[in-house]
């Protein structure tokens, strides 16, 4: 994995109109609530950044909060989740253990080289019979089969990617939590352009795949703007929720 990655305290002014808005939330929100039992009490949403997603996972009986590292993320997520937003580093939640029933990570474990940390962080905070949510091989959803993504094929590989569904199984079972049934969920509005994935490369966006090398940026960016409808939004991608149980 290259050393670019974004700047989240930046982003935050930006985020949600280009990450898909609320249609891409309330799609979001809809598949973790298919996986967290009925009768779950409390649910946390990691990584929650600007709360469109937390707010978005209220349900009767259910208490949702939303943690987030970055202090612009924070903020803009606790005028949506008032008194229910806390900055906190995932892998050192100010929690006791065996606290919560559910614990929600959306777009997270792809973006870090300490995944496995997370993972047994939320163990340790699960009660017995409380459940994980997370999304895994998130590059690989964005691989529609696009001419986009013929174009990259060639430099997008999964053997780096932090969020590979096997290594965040083996690291659930490793802190005693086992497999569930998982979904899935259109990411709406993630459809990618010719033009913005250049945007993107240049900005550093595919850390988790691309090293941001100069010279291959310019080879692939003169490649994507040679592509028709250098403004139409291809396939959204589909992404892929995990689910584990907390053993006892």
């Amino acid at each position: 994995m290259g050393e670019t990655v974004l700047d989240y305290e930046a982003e935050a002014a930006h985020y949600d109109r280009t990450r898909g808005g609320v249609p891409r939330a309330e799609a979001a929100a809809e598949a973790v609530l298919r996986l967290v039992p009925p009768g779950a009490r409390t649910l946390l949403d990691l990584a929650c950044g600007t709360g469109l997603v937390t707010e978005r996972l209220g349900r009767p009986g259910l208490r949702v909060y939303g943690a987030d590292s970055a202090h612009a993320m924070a903020r803009v997520a606790a005028g949506r989740a008032p008194g229910r937003t806390v900055r906190a580093d995932a892998r050192r939640l100010p929690l006791p253990e065996a606290s919560l029933d559910a614990v929600a990570a959306v777009w997270l474990l792809h973006l870090v080289p300490f995944a496995a940390d997370i993972v047994a962080e939320a163990a340790r905070v699960l009660r017995p019979g409380g459940v994980l949510v997370a999304t895994v091989d998130k590059d690989a959803a964005h691989d529609v089969g696009s001419d986009i993504d013929a174009v990259l094929g060639p430099y997008r590989s999964s053997a780096a990617a932090s969020d590979r569904g096997d290594l965040i199984a083996a690291s659930a079972a490793a802190h005693g939590l086992d497999p569930a049934p998982g979904t899935r969920f259109t990411g709406y509005g993630q459809g990618s352009t010719p033009r913005d994935t250049v945007r993107k490369l240049r900005a550093g966006y595919f850390a988790s795949w691309f090293d941001g090398d100069p010279a291959t940026v310019e080879t692939l960016a003169a490649e994507l703007a040679a592509l028709p409808d250098q403004d139409r939004p291809r396939a959204d991608p589909r992404y892929r929720l995990a689910s584990f149980v907390r053993r006892g």
